[in-house]
């Protein structure tokens, strides 16, 4: 070939790169981003927690062998140090970008934050210490002792669940900020993560949502929307049309998937609707994420896991399979 015939060729090829290029371009993101998020798929270990509870290292080494990269862990970190911890996730070719084992505030909150740094977290949560005594507080107005019920008389009616005030998700959403700044200083981000009640209106209004608040009054620059996307479709939410509202501020996905949402009704509570949810492996329910994965850049989306609360009732292990495979097709 003389170097003529090599110049023309190596012409040919630079404008078939620029056509592709352009084609893929014009495609969108639906093309454009898929061979990245396929590559990226992470799995909250709440999916297989009674598989970690027995054989942590085992069960990772599993899930990475299925094709997994990312994971977020729900319950522990198997009893290892940080650097033990970032060590079998090297060997194991997974990350873990984020994690529901929280800090807690305190004095030893900043050494918890290095440990978090050495393992590579980007996003956490930080909860409150625990009064003196331990274990959880009773609500204002409850007795240390109930007196005992009369023989004979019927159950007491269950209590329901009071509705937060929107001054409570204020706070709370100040306890995120102060919090978020603290952890910045470790290159992280506070977490808020969903399930449905964040979409029950507060106390006293028809058109005040939890999440409404705590989107308006949380600093992006501090804390991102972890939106479990399953359970905010249960709840009743447009996910693109949130995305369009709030661009930017979902960097975390929960991918869950569900059957029965569309026999709900409007009358449903939102705690009515998450009991009828019947939670199933990606791809196998009601959820369409093609549409949805569409709109990851508008959404600011940086990491998302597979969630499913109800794989343990089965094989987790292939659960979690069947998920990974029908989403990595599903970005292909």
């Amino acid at each position: 070939m003389n170097h003529q015939d090599g110049a023309r060729d190596r012409r040919t090829f630079l404008k078939e790169a620029a056509a592709l290029g352009s084609a893929l371009y014009l495609a969108g993101p639906s093309l454009a981003q898929a061979a990245d998020w396929k590559t990226q798929i992470g799995l909250e270990l709440f999916t297989v927690r009674d598989l970690t509870a027995k054989d942590y290292e085992g069960t990772l080494a599993k899930l990475a062998a299925i094709g997994y990269k990312e994971i977020e862990p729900a319950s522990d970190y198997a009893g290892m140090e940080p650097k033990q911890f970032r060590a079998m996730l090297d060997r194991l070719g997974l990350s873990m970008p984020s994690t529901h084992v929280g800090a807690t505030e305190g004095p030893e909150l900043e050494k918890q934050l290095e440990g978090f740094q050495l393992m590579g977290i980007q996003y956490t949560e930080v909860r409150a210490a625990r009064g003196i005594g331990g274990g959880r507080g009773r609500g204002p107005g409850v007795p240390d002792r109930a007196a005992p019920p009369a023989v004979n008389a019927p159950p007491p009616p269950r209590p329901q669940p009071q509705a937060p005030t929107e001054e409570s998700i204020k706070r709370q959403a100040e306890a995120l900020n102060r919090n978020g700044a603290i952890v910045k200083k470790f290159g992280m981000k506070m977490l808020i993560h969903n399930h449905t009640n964040e979409f029950a209106f507060v106390e006293g209004s028809t058109t005040r949502r939890p999440y409404d608040i705590l989107l308006a009054e949380t600093d992006p620059a501090l804390v991102a929307m972890q939106l479990d996307i399953g359970w905010a479709t249960v709840a009743g939410q447009n996910i693109p049309e949130m995305f369009k509202k709030n661009p930017g501020r979902f960097e975390l996905w929960h991918v869950k998937d569900a059957n029965g949402i569309k026999a709900m009704t409007a009358a449903m509570t939102q705690s009515e609707r998450m009991r009828a949810a019947k939670l199933v492996p990606v791809g196998t329910g009601e959820i369409d994420y093609k549409p949805i994965f569409t709109q990851a850049k508008l959404a600011g989306m940086k990491h998302f896991c597979i969630e499913q609360d109800s794989a343990v009732e089965g094989d987790s292990i292939a659960a979690a399979k069947t998920s990974f495979e029908n989403l990595k097709k599903l970005l292909s």
